[in-house]
């Protein structure tokens, strides 16, 4: 059975449901789902997990995520974007010096409210659904972090493209209706790139096509999103025969952290965590 993780070009128009709906067909498997939705309008990095592959899909969603956003001034929506209602415009006299001092406010820790055309949940409702009947409620700010935010160039007189790397939550259509608001002149989204994901790179993207095309030749091996961390060997089959069994293992003189480890054969067993001498698993990734 195919097993592995594909990084894909998400095409606009294509929910990240889709994409993995689509895919389930081309690799006859029904174990695919995605690292971090995508909103239909958005393109670039969406990484899919692939039969045992799957288990690492949690280690994928809350990494750092970078983004190339349009940002429009002088246009307020109801969902942020410029896919929505327009409720507002305002005319823009602003320079790119005063459009990129502004950034400087929204680095670091910030608070976000996430916006009515969401998949948060209030009170056990989607506030999108909400939303298409008319109703808004209260929402509570939530804390996400903005590692690095920068302009990147004028597109004309109201339109920018900035670059933004996040953490998980991050709502980039807030990030330019909150850009707007303290700008004097409201803000909104008209394009996002997705350019990193779980680590990978938008050069590491393939598209739909060419996954119809070569199928389980593009498929990377489940490690690969766990590159940051070293590798380690289990010395010898006992002590792989304990971790193929979920139990820990001591290893003294191993430095304290986190470990990609394989069997003797190389096969990728699991990640694991080692302290005190002692190697844990933290997810077991061989086959039954």
């Amino acid at each position: 059975m195919p097993s592995g993780i594909l990084i894909i070009d998400k095409p606009a128009g294509w929910t990240s449901m889709d994409v993995c709906a689509k895919l389930r067909g081309v690799f006859r498997e029904k174990r695919v789902g995605h690292g971090g939705t995508l909103d239909p309008m958005a393109t670039g990095v969406l990484p899919i997990f692939v039969g045992q592959a799957t288990r690492a899909v949690e280690f994928a969603e809350n990494g750092q995520k970078e983004y190339v956003a349009g940002l429009r001034l002088g246009q307020v929506t109801n969902t942020q974007d410029i896919w929505g209602e327009t409720l507002e415009t305002h005319p823009v006299s602003l320079t790119a010096e005063q459009v990129a001092s502004a950034l400087a406010a929204f680095r670091g820790d910030i608070a976000q409210v996430p916006p009515m055309y969401s998949a948060v949940k209030v009170r056990g409702k989607k506030l999108y659904e909400l939303a298409r009947k008319g109703v808004e409620v209260e929402r509570a700010a939530r804390p996400v972090t903005i590692y690095e935010l920068e302009l990147l160039s004028q597109e004309s007189e109201t339109d920018y493209l900035l670059r933004c790397r996040c953490s998980k939550g991050t709502y980039l259509r807030t990030l330019c209706h909150d850009l707007g608001a303290a700008l004097g002149c409201g803000g909104t989204l008209y394009s996002l790139r997705r350019t990193m994901a779980a680590g990978f790179p938008l050069s590491a993207a393939v598209t739909l096509e060419e996954v119809q095309e070569q199928g389980e030749a593009l498929l990377l091996p489940t490690d690969s999103l766990f590159s940051q961390y070293p590798a380690l060997t289990v010395p010898g089959s006992q002590a792989e025969r304990r971790v193929r069994c979920g139990n820990p293992i001591t290893l003294p003189g191993t430095a304290d952290g986190t470990y990609r480890v394989y069997g003797q054969d190389g096969a990728f067993l699991c990640l694991s965590r080692a302290r005190g001498g002692t190697l844990t698993s933290l997810k077991n990734f061989f086959g039954a």
